[in-house]
């Protein structure tokens, strides 16, 4: 084959495998469409229902208290009605009696005046006719004195609940707070969020069936604990501002996940006690002294991460405590504040370690020599680190240098 047909065999195989990266970039970003849709269809369809659902709750609401309202005026109506009616109706009764009376009277005096009876018969009706009092009439009560039922209804409720109505709820595209970084930790992952005028914001996990309160509080991040390496896990947040009472949208919920095994102590060390999880170590009242250096599992520290160590319980002192990182040799800080490197302590110190501190170092990879791209201080060459260590509000900083194969181990 000449030399202008293998170029030419070259370049159709160059262009053949370009054409399928082509055809496969294409593909995901078909893909990712379809997912932009997916969600915009789902969301409004979600939004729709929420929005008939609060509507059709509020409607009922506001028909169960107009209801409620109604039944009360008309209660007050009917107290009015029977409180007035009563002394009206005894009224009544007085001046029918009265009016039976007179007929009666009237009925007896008629025969003896007519008929021209005896003399002590019209004796017997005028004596009657004295005791029944002809000149003493009830009293009725002017119109003006008597009640008036009257409702006083103000229109100025419609116009408010018109203005409030036509403010009540909002559609809006993007919900106001969104996740901006997911940043893998060992065992954890560090969730940023952008930043509101809110008061308060509410993380959630999903580590498997339903979403769970992470955090909340006024921060934009958090380290989200105990998740299993190589797991993806969904995060969502949402936001609610000062001297309110509802909460935000969610945002679109982000997976994360980690492939660094979360920082574990060494179990089987003698003298110590650990947690279930590992993290935590309790040194052992009944033998202390027989408590040597407890390591961690495995060398899961990276430079460019913040390795904090937290100070839950106190017991008896020892000077020997320390907390550090090292493997042949060590940069560690003592209970009393010192910082050691490779065995010397350094002038500058920091305050000492008691019950509630937090102690942090930060390593970052200062080259010498060319070491792997991703920082692990285990792939070999000769460099130096910069570490920070920090307690309370003072920190120191110095050069730490490593000899090739160097592995850091935390103690």
């Amino acid at each position: 084959m000449s030399i202008e047909a293998e170029a030419l065999l070259q370049e159709a195989k160059e262009s053949i495998e370009a054409a399928q990266n082509y055809r496969s970039e294409l593909q995901q970003r078909l893909h990712g469409l379809s997912q932009a849709r997916k969600q915009v269809r789902g969301s409004s369809s979600q939004a729709r229902e929420g929005l008939k659902r609060h509507f059709s709750e509020l409607q009922t609401a506001v028909t169960r208290l107009l209801t409620e309202r109604l039944s009360v005026l008309l209660s007050e109506v009917d107290v009015i009605e029977q409180d007035s009616v009563r002394p009206l109706d005894d009224c009544q009764k007085l001046i029918e009696h009265g009016v039976n009376t007179a007929d009666e009277l009237l009925r007896e005096g008629s025969y003896p005046l007519w008929s021209g009876e005896k003399e002590d018969l019209l004796g017997c009706f005028t004596k009657k006719a004295l005791q029944i009092h002809l000149d003493s009439l009830p009293e009725v009560p002017v119109l003006v004195d008597v009640p008036c039922v009257s409702a006083q209804l103000d229109d100025s409720l419609l116009y408010a609940v018109r203005d409030r109505v036509s403010r009540h709820g909002s559609v809006s595209s993007h919900p106001p707070v969104q996740i901006e970084e997911l940043q893998e930790r060992p065992g954890s992952v560090l969730v940023r969020w952008c930043k509101v005028r809110t008061h308060t914001h509410t993380l959630q996990v999903n580590k498997g069936t339903s979403y769970e309160d992470t955090y909340i509080g006024p921060e934009q991040e958090f380290l989200v604990l105990h998740l299993d390496p190589h797991t993806d896990h969904l995060f969502r947040v949402c936001a609610r501002g000062e001297g309110r009472t509802e909460w935000s949208p969610w945002s679109v919920p982000q997976t994360g996940y980690t492939t660094l095994a979360p920082h574990e102590w060494c179990p089987g060390s003698e003298g110590y006690i650990l947690s279930s999880r590992r993290n935590i170590a309790m040194r052992s009242d009944s033998s202390p002294s027989k408590a040597g250096v407890l390591y961690s599992n495995a060398p899961t520290y990276f430079c460019g991460q913040t390795l904090t160590f937290k100070i839950s319980a106190t017991g008896q002192v020892d000077k020997r405590d320390s907390i550090g990182v090292c493997r042949d040799q060590a940069v560690c800080i003592s209970t009393n504040g010192a910082v050691f490197v490779n065995g010397k302590e350094m002038t500058n110190q920091l305050p000492s370690i008691t019950l509630g501190s937090a102690v942090t170092f930060d390593m970052e990879v200062v080259n010498l020599l060319p070491i792997s791209n991703n920082n692990n201080l285990s792939d070999g060459g000769n460099f130096k680190l910069r570490v920070t260590i920090g307690s309370g509000n003072r920190e120191v900083v110095f050069d730490w240098l490593l000899d090739q194969g160097w592995t850091v181990l935390v103690f």
